[in-house]
């Protein structure tokens, strides 16, 4: 007797109806023939399943005014993050800082989505319970960090292209197997005197595209992550310019390598005037430039954009996104969320500093960002 048993999603009625009809004509063929359908003694839904589980993933990670917490950081940047504040370089204390995060108590009232690094999902708690299984317990969907960095892009001076592709495929399946249900990557652009160039912008664009596309193959939602650097002396204008040639390039490339939009989520930089520039813009400001970009270049079929902090304080971090929900919202296709690091850990970075004693005042440092956070997304999030 053959037995199928998809999983249907919530919005599954359209393949329901498909898994109807085909057991109606299975049994007529038995009747007639005695035996199974050649073609569906091996049949399987996986790629309808696969496809409704990478929306529903997607759509959970800006659902219910939450956001993603990028705790990401490569062993190097960790390590320069700790040596600032005194605390040893060592695998031991970047797992503990991490358990200090993933246990946070009440943590997944704001968090839908945590980020990992791989030195982060073969690691435990000191009670033995892997980070991955943590993360889940506390409602989080586990993520990852795939690719391997940016490095100097060859024949393009100041400019670079992230690496990682290369075995991509065995990785995410690898990932997949653990878990995991998402993955991040995140290319870097420059402004400067001549730069970027349009070779930069769409090689980057190609590998973004080409990691998405073997994300969804292997069920993980793809957080594709272009960042447009805020270092520099550019103006505001000159960064929604190239915030925006840069985004309409990444999902022309997106579309050519059949990615499934709506299986996906944006990950840019806010725009911004550059970190030296004489004149930095207000915060409405800021939010009128960066909203008029995205929807002059992010198709409406992605459910989300949640902006990386690139650098910027925690407290005006949450307020450029306050003022974007509250002036916009209710004229927007998609969910305007965050997926910070820094703006969410350094302030319980630097209370706990390495120390035992200090956990739960950090934990707590944590939490108060993170729920400042999921109010700017409400458009309710004040410096009080």
């Amino acid at each position: 007797m053959l037995l199928i048993t998809p999983q249907i999603g919530e919005k599954g009625v359209y393949l329901k109806q498909r898994l109807r009809n085909k057991l109606i004509e299975h049994k007529q063929y038995i009747a007639k023939h005695g035996q199974d359908m050649p073609e569906i003694r091996n049949w399987k839904w996986s790629p309808p399943m696969k496809t409704q589980a990478l929306i529903d993933t997607a759509r959970k990670l800006v659902a219910d005014d939450k956001g993603v917490l990028a705790m990401d950081e490569s062993n190097p940047t960790c390590n320069k993050r700790f040596a600032k504040l005194g605390i040893p370089q060592t695998k031991e204390a970047r797992r503990a800082w991490r358990e200090l995060i993933v246990t946070t108590p009440g943590l997944g009232r704001s968090i839908s989505g945590a980020i990992l690094y791989d030195e982060t999902v073969r690691q435990q708690t000191n009670e033995g319970i892997p980070f991955v299984k943590a993360v889940m317990d506390a409602g989080i969907i586990p993520g990852i960090k795939v690719d391997a960095g940016a490095k100097e892009m060859a024949g393009h001076p100041g400019e670079k292209i992230t690496e990682g592709l290369d075995g991509l495929r065995d990785r995410l399946a690898e990932y997949a197997q653990m878990g995991l249900r998402f993955a991040k990557w995140r290319a870097v652009i420059t402004i400067g005197k001549d730069i970027p160039s349009r070779g930069c912008i769409e090689a980057n664009g190609q590998a973004l595209a080409r990691y998405g596309a073997l994300c969804q193959e292997a069920a993980l939602v793809p957080i594709v992550e272009p960042e447009v650097l805020m270092d520099g002396t550019h103006t505001l204008e000159r960064c929604r310019k190239v915030t925006e040639e840069v985004l309409r390039t990444v999902f022309n490339q997106l579309y050519r390598q059949r990615v499934m939009l709506e299986g996906v989520i944006l990950k840019p930089n806010m725009v911004l005037p550059g970190l030296d520039c004489p004149q930095q813009e207000g915060v409405d400001e800021v939010a009128d430039a960066t909203v008029g970009c995205f929807l002059r270049a992010v198709p409406a079929a992605v459910p989300g954009i949640t902006f990386l902090s690139g650098g910027q304080s925690p407290e005006l971090a949450s307020a450029r996104l306050n003022a974007m929900n509250a002036r916009w919202q209710s004229q927007l296709p998609w969910a305007l969320a965050f997926s910070f690091a820094r703006a969410i850990q350094q302030p319980a970075m630097e209370i706990w500093s390495g120390q035992d004693a200090h956990v739960t005042a950090a934990q707590q440092a944590l939490l108060h960002r993170a729920d400042c956070n999921r109010a700017a997304r409400r458009g309710k999030y004040t410096a009080a």
